[in-house]
């Protein structure tokens, strides 16, 4: 660990996340193309130089990929893109995996089973909503890959809340991009909301990743309802 180029690198992140949103809110082009595929690497070298685990560095790296190949204007790179972001996905559910393996087995409880049929509703009600208005050849894709985008957040939650509001905010993020696609009316300036929600989403999800591992016995879950062991 390297707390002082850790800080550095979350700094850089956080000045080029600005610079991004900034050039996204005043339709400046040039600066959202040369600002937006840094912001994972930095993240990432953060993540990485506090001691994060190999894949939340590796989910960053796909998320990275990904933000380069949506750049492109062309269904190919879409598609790319978005197996890039599923990959990051699948690094996501494996570290949680790993994590909640990790711990004392909690019995589900009422909450825990509200919350998984919570984020089964929302993933049927969007790709139906969605369905119709995707071109033909996206719409198994984006169904698959909304799948495994909400169980990465469902599995979230089992950190806790700042993890788990990183994972709906990913959901939301996605979403967003979705409704672009199947020419839903959008929000003036889309672009620049999709960033600031992607951009939380990543920041949450590593904050609260780098948290767990600083405290892997405190019980963070927010979906058990049970109190913190006592120090």
């Amino acid at each position: 660990m390297n707390p002082r180029h850790a800080r550095a690198a979350l700094i850089a992140f956080v000045v080029v996340g600005v610079v991004d949103l900034v050039s996204l809110a005043v339709g400046h082009d040039t600066g959202h193309t040369l600002a937006k595929p840094l912001l994972m690497p930095l993240l990432a070298a953060h993540a990485y130089l506090r001691g994060g685990p190999g894949l939340l560095v590796g989910a960053l790296l796909c998320g990275w990929g990904g933000d380069v190949l949506l750049l492109l204007d062309a269904e190919p790179a879409f598609l790319a893109g978005m197996a890039s972001f599923a990959a990051g996905h699948v690094c996501y559910l494996l570290l949680f995996g790993r994590r909640a393996g990790a711990g004392e087995a909690a019995p589900r409880t009422r909450v825990d089973r509200r919350t998984a049929a919570a984020y089964a509703l929302a993933l049927v009600a969007t790709v139906t909503l969605l369905w119709p208005g995707l071109p033909a050849g996206l719409r198994v894709p984006v169904a698959a890959y909304s799948l495994l985008l909400t169980a990465m957040a469902y599995r979230a939650t089992r950190l806790g809340p700042v993890a788990a509001a990183g994972g709906a905010l990913f959901m939301l993020s996605d979403t967003l991009i979705a409704t672009g696609v199947a020419d839903w009316p959008q929000l003036p300036r889309p672009d620049l909301w999709i960033m600031l929600t992607y951009l939380a989403a990543q920041s949450l999800l590593v904050r609260g990743v780098l948290a767990d591992r600083q405290d892997p016995a405190a019980d963070r879950t927010v979906t058990s309802g049970s109190a913190p062991a006592p120090p």
